[in-house]
């Protein structure tokens, strides 16, 4: 174990970020590192942004990431990656789902999704990884194990080995669902060495 590592996950209410999160600190802690987590659920239930800081090392004193300190963001949505940016340390990683969620000013016309989100965040970032999680998801028959293939990636990144990330998963997940997450996992952990 080394010094303390920050990630931070963001994206909008429904897609599963706090149980990814949770499935992480889980593997964390089974492996010895003191962990904490804090998480910000906002208008949740409205589609609004949800974020969990994950902070974990030999020694950790407070769940709070400040900004430019992020070693890791997790991106579910496009927008939210733009709004979390300022977050991420100059050499940290950004893997972002290119997957958009129009909130309620756009669903009603008031306002426009931004274009080109993907290619604004490469122009500004030059360790980022796109995962097409939805795409993935749809192969896998369930949209929503999208969070579950995020969270496959960022543990390719992280590469913590010493943990057993399919016992991790099958206790923190329904069991009707253990199967379809353990997969979703490895589809994230090959989708994002290829990228």
């Amino acid at each position: 174990m080394s010094g303390v590592k920050n990630i931070l996950f963001v994206g909008v209410g429904g897609q599963g970020i706090i149980l990814a999160s949770k499935v992480l600190v889980s593997g964390l802690i089974a492996a010895g590192y003191d962990v904490k987590m804090s998480e910000v659920h906002g208008m949740a239930q409205r589609g609004g942004s949800v974020t969990t800081q994950v902070r974990y090392g030999d020694k950790v004193y407070s769940p709070i990431i400040g900004k430019g300190s992020a070693d890791v963001i997790v991106a579910f949505e496009e927008i939210e990656a733009l709004r979390w940016i300022e977050y991420l340390k100059s050499d940290g990683r950004l893997i972002v789902n290119d997957y958009k969620i129009p909130s309620a000013t756009v669903l009603s016309e008031k306002e426009k999704y931004p274009e080109g989100v993907i290619e604004n965040i490469r122009s500004h970032i030059k360790n980022v990884t796109i995962i097409d999680a939805a795409k993935e998801a749809k192969k896998l028959g369930n949209i929503k194990s999208q969070n579950i293939i995020m969270l496959g990636a960022l543990l390719k990144i992280l590469q913590i080995s010493e943990i057993d990330w399919r016992k991790i998963v099958r206790e923190n997940v329904k069991e009707q669902f253990i199967n379809l997450n353990i997969k979703a996992m490895e589809v994230g952990m090959n989708t994002s060495s290829k990228l």
